[in-house]
C-alpha cells in the first residue's frame, strides 16, 4: 500500500520545499501512521531524494548517495565522485569496495564532468542528488528511488537499521561575514597555507582533509563572506571544527 500528498502541480508549495526534518513532519506522522516500510521526498524538479525511515526519522539526504552507491557498487564495480561538500561516508563506502572515490567541485556539472574523467558508475550531490550514469548523467530522485527499493529488499533490513551500517558523520554548515574590504581569495591562500600540514584541496576554494574530519570553505561570488561546511564523527565534533576554522579566519583577517 502507498500514500500521496502534496503532488497537484499547482505551483503552490504547500511547505518549504527544503526537504529538512521541521519541514517533513507530515510525511513522517504519515510513514509511523500507515506502517510503511519506508517514504521518499522530493524536491519540485525531482532531482533530489530524501527519505524517511520507517520510525519516522530522516535517512538524512547526505546519506541518500552513500545507500545507492554501496548498492551500485555491490553489482557494478567501479569509481564514484561526489562534490567536496558531500559527506565523507561516500568515500568510505567506496574504499571498502576496493574502489576508487572522486571530489569535484561543487555543482552538478562539476561532479558530471569529474564522473566521465574517471569512469564513475555512481556519483552525485549531497543534496540527495543521484547521478546513475548507466541511466543518463543528471541528478535523477526517481532513478534513486529504484536503486534505493532494489537496496532495501534485498538487504532484509529495515530502512533504520541500513542507515545505522554506514560510517556514522555530523555536518555543521556556517556562514562566515568578511569586512567589506576583505579579499576572499587571498584570504583563502592564507587559510590553506594555515593547514599546510593536512591534505588539502583548492579545486573549490579550501578542502582541509584531516583524520578527525574536513573544513571547507567556499567564497560567495555575490556577498563578502565565507561558506563554512565542517563534518565528523559527532554534531559536536563538527561544530569544534568550525569553531577552529573561525578562529583561524578571524586571525588571518587581523594580520
Amino acid at each position: 500500500m502507498s500514500s500521496n500528498f502534496n503532488c497537484d502541480p499547482t505551483g503552490d508549495f504547500p511547505h518549504n520545499p527544503e526537504p529538512l526534518p521541521e519541514h517533513l513532519s507530515v510525511i513522517s506522522k504519515t510513514v509511523t501512521g500507515e506502517k510503511a516500510d519506508v517514504g521518499f521526498v522530493v524536491d519540485p524538479d525531482v532531482d533530489r531524494l530524501a527519505i524517511v525511515s520507517e520510525d519516522g526519522s530522516m535517512f538524512g539526504e547526505e546519506y541518500t548517495l552513500v545507500a545507492v552507491a554501496d548498492y551500485v557498487l555491490s553489482r557494478t564495480p567501479g569509481n564514484t565522485a561526489s562534490n567536496l561538500s558531500s559527506t565523507r561516508a561516500l568515500r568510505d563506502v567506496t574504499l571498502a569496495r576496493g574502489m576508487e572515490y572522486f571530489p569535484a567541485a561543487v555543482g552538478e556539472v562539476n561532479v558530471v564532468e569529474k564522473m566521465k574523467q574517471h569512469g564513475c558508475v555512481i556519483g552525485g550531490e549531497g543534496n540527495g542528488g543521484v547521478i546513475y550514469p548507466a541511466l543518463h548523467y543528471g541528478r535523477d530522485a526517481l532513478a534513486g528511488i529504484a536503486l534505493f527499493l532494489s537496496h532495501l529488499a534485498g538487504s532484509g533490513r529495515t530502512c533504520s537499521q541500513l542507515r545505522k551500517s554506514y560510517p556514522g558523520y555530523a555536518m555543521s554548515k556556517n556562514r562566515v561575514e568578511l569586512p567589506a574590504d576583505a579579499d576572499a581569495d587571498r584570504l583563502l591562500d592564507r587559510f590553506a597555507r594555515a593547514y599546510a600540514d593536512q591534505e588539502v584541496n583548492r579545486e573549490d576554494g579550501v578542502k582541509v582533509d584531516m583524520e578527525e574530519g574536513w573544513i571547507h570553505l567556499r567564497k560567495s561570488n555575490t556577498e563578502p563572506l565565507i561558506r563554512l561546511y565542517t563534518e565528523a564523527k559527532s554534531a559536536a565534533k563538527a561544530e569544534a571544527l568550525a569553531a577552529k576554522a573561525k578562529e583561524t579566519i578571524g586571525q588571518l583577517l587581523k594580520n
